[in-house]
């Protein structure tokens, strides 16, 4: 595993945030600020913030809604891992360059893992980029 998230770190410039906070205290925030702090751009997804900034980003309410202008390389979600599998396919659909899905700690989706694997993504699972590359990368 530990090689497979050093290859994301690597080869990920934008990561989009799937619950995007604007509440300082979430960890979506501080997570995406720490990762912005390390030089990846994030792109905040939320439908109940849609059309607002988050940190010097534009906040879009759903994948279909980026434009294909920004290329997202990795999904960070930060949702309920019942909600995974949609959001997988979800990509699929609306991301046509994307490698990678992260998700959270505490996140863990057994079917969302089979989509990812059928849609060519590789995935993460139950892991914290803020953890992780103090961990692997500083």
């Amino acid at each position: 595993m530990d090689k497979l998230i050093r290859e994301i770190f690597q080869e990920t410039k934008v990561f989009g945030c799937i619950g995007a906070s604007m509440n300082p205290a979430r960890p979506s925030y501080y997570v995406s600020e720490f990762l912005m702090s390390h030089g990846y751009r994030v792109i905040p997804i939320n439908p109940g913030t849609a059309g607002k900034q988050w940190l010097g980003e534009t906040v879009y309410a759903t994948l279909a809604d980026i434009p294909k202008s920004i290329t997202i390389d990795a999904l960070d979600i930060f949702r309920r891992s019942d909600a995974v599998p949609e959001i997988v396919r979800d990509a699929h659909a609306a991301l046509p360059d994307l490698k990678y899905i992260w998700t959270q700690l505490g996140v863990i989706s057994d079917e969302a893992a089979d989509l990812a694997d059928r849609f060519g993504f590789k995935m993460v699972q139950d892991r914290c980029p803020k953890i992780e590359i103090p961990r692997l990368i500083s």
